[in-house]
């Protein structure tokens, strides 16, 4: 089982990847996390990437294409994997079809004043990366009713999952937010257009909580018969 998740900075891609790659017994990969934790690590490969994530770039398609080909041949990945940032650009999806199939694409969707205000209110374990959010969206937007609140942990500033220290990332800031957004429009909408030609696109629009949305992906993979 090979998925992607789609969607821009804030709609969910993160959350909904590891909850349902534990669901499923598959590893969720995403990219941004690598390059992160290299970054942290102060290991080669951060030191080449981290000018790129400190001004909300997207890394280069050679370095991410590298990274993603040494990640899907460890052996946790022999029944599959949910990425969750790859790709993100059509040189990538085309570098990826070369490696391997992809059996369903999700593309989250999301009115964007709400992902600003998710991406400024989200907190991540710095220990194991899991992740919380502060902000309470339970209003109408442009007509459409979004349910979400808070996933918060059940003591504040702590993860429930580890213990570590939730922190926000350097790059939740909202003038970083803009910049990713503006990015993703330009080079990572494409994408939606290009998956859907294959066949492989499910839209899934985000306006409640994992408890309505994970039943509403897991009902469409059912009904692909996806293994």
């Amino acid at each position: 089982m090979k998925i992607i998740f789609l969607g821009p900075p804030g709609a969910g891609k993160g959350t909904y990847s590891s909850r349902i790659g534990r669901m499923l017994g598959v590893p969720h990969i995403s990219t941004g996390d690598i390059f992160r934790d290299a970054v942290d690590q102060g290991t080669e490969l951060g030191r080449r990437v981290s000018e790129y994530l400190k001004n909300g770039e997207l890394v280069p398609d050679e370095i991410t294409i590298e990274v993603l080909k040494d990640r899907i041949a460890q052996p946790d990945c022999g029944k599959g994997f949910i990425l969750d940032g790859y790709p993100r650009t059509i040189p990538q999806a085309e570098a990826l079809e070369r490696i391997v199939n992809i059996d369903v694409v999700f593309d989250l969707e999301m009115h964007e004043d709400v992902l600003i205000r998710k991406l400024s209110a989200r907190r991540i374990c710095g220990v194991c990366g899991e992740i919380y959010n502060v902000a309470d969206i339970r209003e109408t937007i442009d007509g459409v009713k979004y349910d979400l609140p808070p996933m918060l942990p059940k003591v504040p500033g702590i993860c429930d999952k580890c213990g570590g220290e939730l922190v926000q990332r350097k790059d939740d800031t909202i003038e970083v937010i803009r910049e990713r957004l503006n990015v993703y429009k330009v080079q990572t909408e494409p994408l939606i257009e290009y998956y859907r030609r294959k066949g492989l696109l499910e839209e899934v629009f985000v306006n409640a909580g994992l408890e309505a949305t994970v039943p509403k992906i897991m009902a469409k993979l059912k009904s692909l018969n996806v293994r």
